[in-house]
């Protein structure tokens, strides 16, 4: 009589039909589905111009999860944008004329043959 081990997945509460022989490829199966899940949530959460059903959305962040290695390598060169802020005087930012006008401070010059950080000290 052989003696088998098999690992399954379990999500909330629910086994998933997927077995596995080794328990290193069935954690990463399971962190690839949370991996997934997070994606879904970006995603649904994300200010996208077109309606994505639901079924579609989790089919995509599938796709994206289990090409996780391609999906950073084209991801890496991408520097991220901050988000626009308003300008002041619109809508969405009006100038308040109580507060006080905003001052940059005045860039230190530095003046040659002066040193402006700690001193260097001889041994």
């Amino acid at each position: 009589m052989a003696v088998i081990t098999r690992f399954i997945v379990v999500r909330n509460g629910i086994e998933l039909d997927k077995v596995f022989e080794e328990k290193k490829l069935a954690e990463a199966y399971d962190k690839m589905l949370d991996a997934a899940e997070n994606l879904a949530a970006f995603i649904k959460q994300g200010d996208l111009q077109i309606d994505l059903d639901a079924k579609t959305i989790d089919d995509i962040s599938i796709y994206l999860a289990k090409n996780a290695l391609e999906v950073t390598t084209i991801l890496k060169g991408i520097k991220p944008v901050p988000p626009a802020a308003p300008k002041a005087g619109t809508s969405e930012n009006p100038v308040d004329p109580t507060a006080p006008e905003e001052t940059t401070p005045i860039d230190k010059k530095k003046v040659p043959g002066k040193k402006t950080g700690p001193k260097n000290r001889e041994k």
